[in-house]
């Protein structure tokens, strides 16, 4: 029996400390290095120093001083991630969409966004298209009492626009970006 147990347990014993140990270390000392922001979560710092959120990670915005993200399921949390997995015959769905449009909706602009009224797959993406992005300017800047020039430039300058896909802007970013402008009316703090 011994001849069995004694391979079979410092077989177990090796892997571990290869798969479990040394593996793990290797890769996170290569990440450490090669891609430190992406290792420690792509964090975002304000000018004090004191992180905000992660680039890769939405937040909820409310107030007409501030850009809002798209609705998340999950409340913005990151373990209850995921779809509300709401069929589009669903009353309650509607009923969201309905609510959610009426407060989000900026009287002369048109009609609210469709980025700005369902949730993400994960219920947590970060971005949103410009044009939901910019549909919120009018209000923002009339909040902010910024001129909607400077908050249009401010959007352009945050849009993203990636080799293969549609441009994007991150919602936590801009607002940052927006709450570093000198402006008539600080109240606001992220």
């Amino acid at each position: 029996m011994s001849t069995f147990l004694r391979p079979a347990l410092s077989l177990l014993v090796l892997m571990t400390l290869i798969t479990g140990a040394a593996y793990p270390l290797v890769v996170t000392g290569i990440a450490q290095v090669a891609f430190p922001d992406q290792a420690n979560g792509s964090l975002i710092y304000d000018t004090a120093g004191k992180v905000r959120g992660s680039s890769l990670i939405a937040q909820s915005f409310t107030g007409d001083e501030w850009f809002h993200s798209r609705p998340s399921a999950g409340a913005f949390a990151t373990v209850a991630s995921g779809a509300s997995n709401l069929s589009p015959s669903n009353p309650a769905l509607a009923a969201r969409i309905t609510d959610d449009a009426g407060k989000e909706l900026v009287p002369g602009q048109g009609p609210v966004p469709l980025a700005l009224l369902t949730t993400s797959g994960s219920g947590l993406d970060p971005h949103l298209p410009p044009t939901a992005v910019t549909y919120q300017a009018a209000r923002v800047a009339a909040a902010r009492q910024l001129p909607l020039d400077k908050v249009q430039g401010l959007i352009e300058a945050s849009t993203y626009r990636p080799l293969i896909g549609p441009p994007v802007v991150n919602v936590l970013t801009l607002n940052q970006a927006l709450n570093e402008l000198p402006s008539a009316q600080r109240n606001a703090q992220l």
